[in-house]
């Protein structure tokens, strides 16, 4: 089918076939996050058949998703931005449905572990390239509310997960009360029931048109590279001792410099396993941020003008970790409240199930978009009207939280719940979208896949481990729940600082990038 061309794109009239694609992209999303959180109403039952605890699951349930999420995120996000974005979409969705499926096959910590990176592998295709073809498909005024629209896909997946998982367990514990074909049990069923159907979805995403890039009027400038050669370029940029042939084209100073970071974050690693014993955790944590710190350092001389606009705009890195710390608090609430909610509150796991699941879909769902539709509002009347908005998902959450973390009421618990995922749901378009505002069209993919870097190390990586690890050093998940608060006053540090430098950073975009080597179109 015919490529969508820029000018069938106007600011007066969104096509229906945008429409279209855009609901595909929140039905590959539903599907991404039911894979992802599925983990946290199953934990129960893993943590008991596996003999986990708290901060394994923590682990299971962050870094090891979060880190290969994250990294691989990196070349992908630029692959997207070269290279045949459905196709990509396509084979990603195949890969985590199937490491979704394998993930029901674990029969310890090892091989669960390794079918959790698998699902982190293949989910890093999802946003670069849904993110970028929605930034084609909508023109700039409507792209906060159709980047929020996706979003939503997030929490309804999330709510699904907890309804799909408690579902499928009991039902097939109960039909099968000594384990099922293969010794498979409830939690191990529930991984394969909702991983398989993935790969059908795949087909129906491989249907989609590849629109060109459009952004009022700057072109997609062609380099000549071969876009899967270039992917291995830049994952080799992540990768050691790759990592140190490119620096070593830098000079011998960059190879000092890149030896002595790895070395502090091999301390750094060695001093935390000290302190809390968790080996994996620790190592994926200093393993994700050295590639991350290698791949700057490359992209650097690799790409100076993506460099300049992601790396070197204070605007941009003050954002993304601004709202990456309201991930993590997000990410701690998504995992733990449903296995608080049967271990301390004694709630039954149908009930907690339900509740949970309709909460985080319906709270989600209503976050997002208002957010959205307000971070579209105030960027018309304010040039940093968006970072408004994140502040308020920082910000807003956090009495609900230590009011739903303190009761014994169920009542009180669930609404509480509700709240503090609606609040932080609000940030996550006008984050999006501000990030995607602050670079050129063909840098959107890497764009993004820098910001996830920051919701994901920062956000999925430590929030649930950092509950789990508090709750087994003080044996209550409630003050391990709690401590997330304490990132709140850094966050907003961050986001009034981009507040005050974003207006500056977006109006000077292409002069910074032509001071970088951009060619002029």
């Amino acid at each position: 089918m015919a490529a969508l061309k820029p000018d069938e794109l106007t600011d007066e009239k969104v096509p229906a076939y945008s429409w279209y694609v855009l609901f595909v992209l929140v039905v590959v999303y539903v599907l991404n996050f039911i894979d992802r959180q599925i983990l946290s109403i199953l934990a129960v039952e893993i943590k008991r058949d596996l003999g986990l605890n708290d901060s394994q699951l923590g682990f299971l349930g962050g870094a090891a998703f979060a880190t290969f999420y994250a990294l691989f995120g990196v070349p992908l996000g630029r692959l997207a931005d070269r290279w045949h974005r459905v196709r990509l979409l396509t084979i990603g969705l195949a890969l985590w449905s199937a490491m979704t499926a394998a993930s029901g096959l674990a029969r310890n910590f090892l091989t669960l572990s390794l079918a959790r990176m698998g699902v982190g592998i293949g989910e890093a295709t999802a946003s670069p390239t849904a993110y970028s073809l929605i930034s084609d498909y909508f023109p700039a005024k409507k792209r906060g509310t159709a980047l929020a629209i996706y979003s939503s896909g997030l929490y309804i997946g999330g709510g699904v997960s907890l309804l799909l998982g408690a579902k499928i367990s009991q039902w097939w514990d109960a039909a099968n009360p000594g384990g099922g074909a293969f010794g498979l049990v409830g939690w191990q069923a529930a991984f394969l029931a909702v991983g398989l159907p993935g790969l059908l979805v795949a087909l129906w995403v491989a249907s989609l048109r590849e629109p060109r890039h459009h952004a009022g009027g700057i072109n997609n400038a062609a380099d000549g590279k071969h876009p899967l050669r270039e992917f291995f370029v830049d994952l080799s940029m992540l990768l050691p001792p790759f990592t140190l042939a490119h620096a070593a084209r830098r000079g011998a100073g960059a190879v000092l410099v890149n030896l002595a970071v790895g070395a502090a974050m091999v301390g750094f690693a060695w001093w935390m396993i000290a302190l809390t014993g968790n080996i994996p955790q620790w190592t994926a944590i200093t393993f994700g941020y050295y590639a991350v710190f290698s791949w700057a350092s490359t992209l650097r001389q690799h790409d100076p003008a993506t460099f300049r606009l992601i790396w070197g705009t204070p605007a941009f890195i003050c954002t993304a970790l601004g709202y990456g710390l309201v991930s993590l608090g997000a990410y701690a609430l998504a995992f733990w409240a449903a296995p608080y909610a049967e271990t301390v509150l004694k709630l039954p796991k149908d009930e907690l199930a339900f509740i949970l699941g309709a909460n985080s879909a319906v709270a989600g769902f209503l976050g997002v978009i208002i957010g959205g539709r307000l971070s579209d509002a105030l960027r018309a009347r304010l040039p940093a009207g968006r970072i408004l908005v994140i502040m308020f998902g920082i910000i807003a959450p956090a009495l609900p939280i230590w009011v739903g973390f303190t009761t014994v009421d169920p009542f009180t618990f669930y609404l509480m719940n509700f709240l503090a995922g609606m609040f932080a749901a609000a940030a996550l378009g006008a984050a999006a979208a501000t990030t995607q505002d602050l670079v050129l069209p063909r840098m959107r993919g890497t764009a993004t896949a820098a910001f996830f870097l920051s919701t994901t190390l920062v956000g999925l990586a430590l929030g649930p481990y950092m509950v789990g690890q508090i709750s087994d050093l003080t044996g209550s998940m409630r003050t391990g729940v709690l401590s997330i608060l304490a990132v709140v006053p850094v966050s907003m540090v961050l986001l009034i600082y981009a507040y005050r430098a974003l207006p500056g950073a977006e109006a000077t975009i292409a002069a910074r990038a032509a001071q970088a080597g951009e060619p002029a179109n």
